[in-house]
């Protein structure tokens, strides 16, 4: 199999260190087109060879296209590929905002997945939603599932209006989770905790409680009663958020994030 990474910005590069860690791919099958050959060669292990700058006739040898650029230079990036696009190769963009219709017409090729990666990619755990035209078949989805998966986990969902969702969840989502770390770190030094035992104390909370649930059966509102033992501190806590309605104020969030996603989709 051959694939040709077009961008070689954080997530192309992500995609190429996932595809090799996995032995997916062999590095001589890793095509890639970028700005320059200095951002192309950040991985060493793809040849010389297969770094490119300008558009040729190397994009018609790939099984798949993985569009890793910024939305508004698809465009122009879209006019000067195009004549090398065939119409048995498969299509992948992780560029936000950028609908399979759009890409499917300017590329002049049927065969499209549109996916929504998010940061957590660049270490293998990420979370990608993807979705896909209707003229990828079966075999198709699942290569690109596991090309996909070699940077995490990933949901396959048939509309592509829950992308916006899956931007709202779990693109954004690390962000969430990096705010309310911030605030337990900023509570526990006020506490008298230094930083780093601070940061020890809330990185490894939020580490093992994932992987508890994760290894358990149970739903994350009967852990949530396994921690808070009646009359006890974790109750004295959560009291306090459900007076603040917290979790009423993080839907209210989530919802806003997804309703800018669709505004930009526009």
């Amino acid at each position: 199999m051959k694939v040709l990474v077009i961008g070689a910005g954080n997530m192309g590069k992500t995609y190429m260190r996932g595809f090799l860690a996995s032995r997916f791919i062999e590095p001589s099958g890793i095509y890639v087109l970028s700005r320059s050959i200095e951002s192309a060669s950040g991985v060493k292990e793809i040849p010389l060879d297969n770094l490119n700058t300008v558009p040729g006739d190397y994009i018609s040898i790939a099984d798949i296209v993985i569009l890793a650029v910024k939305p508004q230079d698809f465009m122009q990036l879209a006019a000067q590929i195009r004549p090398f696009i065939c119409e048995e190769q498969l299509v992948l963009s992780i560029m936000a905002g950028i609908k399979t219709d759009i890409i499917s017409k300017e590329l002049s090729t049927l065969k499209v997945v549109r996916a929504m990666p998010n940061l957590p990619s660049q270490t293998g755990m990420g979370m990608t939603v993807f979705t896909a035209t209707p003229s990828i078949d079966r075999k198709e989805l699942f290569i690109l599932q596991n090309l996909i998966n070699t940077t995490g986990k990933s949901v396959y969902v048939e509309e592509e209006n829950m992308l916006d969702a899956a931007t709202a969840v779990s693109g954004s989502g690390p962000a969430y989770v990096y705010f309310f770390m911030q605030a337990m770190i900023d509570s526990a030094q006020q506490m008298g905790f230094t930083l780093a035992q601070a940061e020890l104390l809330v990185n490894q909370t939020f580490l093992g409680a994932v992987l508890l649930h994760n290894q358990g059966e149970l739903s994350c509102d009967e852990w949530v009663k396994k921690v808070a033992s009646k009359g006890g501190t974790t109750e004295a806590a959560l009291r306090v958020m459900k007076s603040r309605e917290v979790k009423a104020g993080i839907e209210e969030a989530l919802f806003a994030a997804l309703s800018r996603s669709k505004e930009l989709g526009q």
